[in-house]
């Protein structure tokens, strides 16, 4: 059960010094280019990662030998302001096959001139991940999220790769 005073969201935002519908497609389409390699849960070596842009679609890594891992869940594509997709991964860092305990991200890309863009993050309804949920929002809720080495597989600790790839 979580309290009335569980924080059960993580919500970050960074400004990057690129257009917003570059900023979208960075995080979209280009994901492999920059979520690091480290960072997933296939068997087999990653070798790309596709985010199918569309509601419906899914964000899935692809193995060497051909294996494929589905982890996420695209529920809005509305380009270049806003993605939402689930988190389909359990705390065991493992694919969760029961949606009614994955979490959600939304990311929103807000403009702030021809060449700025804030990009804002929202992890929210971790608690679905069921008892325990607080190791996931401790690891994407972290003082040092955005800027920290290797850490636990979630999307804030991937920011500094995605800034690199804006430039």
């Amino acid at each position: 059960m979580v309290s009335d005073k569980a924080v059960t969201a993580v919500r970050s935002s960074v400004v990057v010094d690129a257009p917003i519908d570059r900023a979208f497609l960075v995080f979209t389409k280009d994901i492999g280019n920059w979520w690091p390699p480290e960072h997933h849960i296939l068997e087999a070596k990653l070798v790309d990662i596709v985010f199918e842009p569309r509601p419906g679609g899914n964000i899935y890594d692809r193995g060497e030998d051909g294996s494929e891992c589905r982890w996420a869940r695209v529920l809005a594509y509305e380009p270049p302001h806003r993605v939402v997709f689930t988190w389909d991964i359990s705390l065991q860092w493992e694919l969760e096959p029961d949606p009614a305990k994955t979490s959600e991200v939304e990311v929103r890309f807000i403009s702030e001139g021809p060449d700025r863009t804030r990009v804002e993050l929202e992890h929210r309804a971790i608690e679905r991940h069921g008892d325990g949920w607080e190791q996931i929002r401790n690891a994407v809720g972290s003082a040092d999220r955005w800027d920290r080495g290797p850490c636990a597989p979630s999307l804030t600790c991937s920011i500094r790769p995605l800034l690199s790839s804006l430039r």
